[in-house]
């Protein structure tokens, strides 16, 4: 355990203000007033841990960060529990995950349990954050950034990992999602860094985004680089479909498609309720097919910031793919997200080993 230095601000939200804030946050717009931060040189390794103040970073202009782009980052989540405890899910498959992005991209792995313990120290000092309304949690962002001063390509030799809080409720209004079908743009190709958590695989995402905005949709959902026939997964979420046959269909992992960890638990809580789950390529124009026919009944969108998210319809030049009545959750995405989140919410005893404890002080 690395001994962590507490830098409390001088200046905290006043108990009546945070209240006002967390009782209805905008996604991502309200802020704890601490964070976690540690450093990394190439001579010292990982150093200088502290909790501290929130504040604006200050780096140098030849910082390689806004240069070659080395940055990766986690989304995950603290709940507040029945009886008042707080607890965060799975965080060691994202400590893992943050681990193998910073392989990719050629830099400084932070170990695992350094991860956990930077997300536990800043919950605890910013406990009161933690909203406990029906829907609502504290979304915690873990990042790192290459911060050498140096222009030049090659791996960079000191890095800040940070994490950061905002209280959050639903990442989506009520009600399923329209998704636009991209079919021109790619997110990414094999060999490159689809399984990574970086930001450009989101800011290669985003001019899609807008083209699905243009077009009257929530979000965009991308084919597979090569021949742009195979679903893969959307700007910032995987992706699974329901036949009438009760079967799950999801494209399999294999390079270019995150690994998310709402998708794997839906998978391991599908499967351990009966619910075949097959992991295959799913042609496009087979999805279209198979809605219009009615094989396809049922599509969700799943991630940490939105949990399960229903689909009411893709849309493509060609046409529309709808999912039951277009607007209402199935009942199968409605029984995965009820089950998921009443464990993430500490409601139930099942699967208990997903649920890491913070012992508050």
């Amino acid at each position: 355990m690395a001994i962590f230095k507490i830098e409390k601000t001088d200046t905290p939200t006043p108990d009546d203000r945070r209240a006002e804030l967390i009782a209805n946050p905008a996604f991502g717009r309200v802020f704890t007033d601490h964070m976690a931060m540690i450093r990394y040189t190439a001579d010292k390794g990982w150093h200088d841990a502290k909790i501290t103040a929130r504040r604006p970073l200050s780096i140098d202009p030849a910082s390689t960060v806004l240069h070659y782009g080395q940055e990766i980052f986690e989304g995950m989540k603290a709940y507040r529990e029945a009886e008042g405890g707080i607890a965060t899910f799975r965080p060691e498959a994202n400590a893992a995950r943050f681990a193998a992005s910073a392989r990719r991209m050629g830099m400084a792995v932070l170990p695992e349990d350094l991860f956990i313990q930077a997300v536990d120290e800043l919950v605890k000092v910013d406990q009161a954050w933690v909203p406990s309304g029906k829907g609502q949690s504290l979304y915690l962002r873990p990042f790192m950034i290459s911060n050498e001063v140096f222009l030049g390509v090659k791996p960079a030799t000191e890095y800040l990992f940070i994490v950061i809080a905002c209280p959050v409720g639903a990442y989506f209004s009520s009600g399923a999602v329209s998704v636009w079908v991209s079919e021109h743009y790619t997110r990414a190709a094999q060999g490159g860094t689809g399984e990574a958590k970086c930001g450009g695989n989101y800011a290669g995402s985003l001019v899609a985004q807008l083209e699905a905005k243009e077009k009257g949709c929530d979000q965009v959902l991308f084919l597979d680089a090569k021949n742009h026939r195979f679903v893969e997964e959307m700007g910032g979420m995987n992706v699974m479909f329901v036949r009438n046959d009760g079967k799950i269909v999801t494209p399999p992992l294999g390079g270019t498609i995150l690994r998310g960890i709402t998708r794997d638990s839906l998978i391991h809580l599908a499967r351990e309720s009966g619910i075949e789950v097959v992991e295959k390529p799913i042609e496009i124009d087979e999805l279209f097919e198979g809605a219009a026919s009615g094989r396809y009944v049922e599509a969700f969108a799943c991630g940490t910031a939105a949990v399960l998210s229903p689909i009411g319809k893709l849309v493509r030049p060609s046409g529309e793919a709808i999912f039951g009545d277009g607007v209402n959750p199935g009942p199968l995405s409605l029984k995965l997200k009820e089950k998921l989140v009443s464990i993430q919410t500490g409601k139930t005893e099942t699967n208990k080993e997903w649920i890491h404890s913070i012992f508050l002080k």
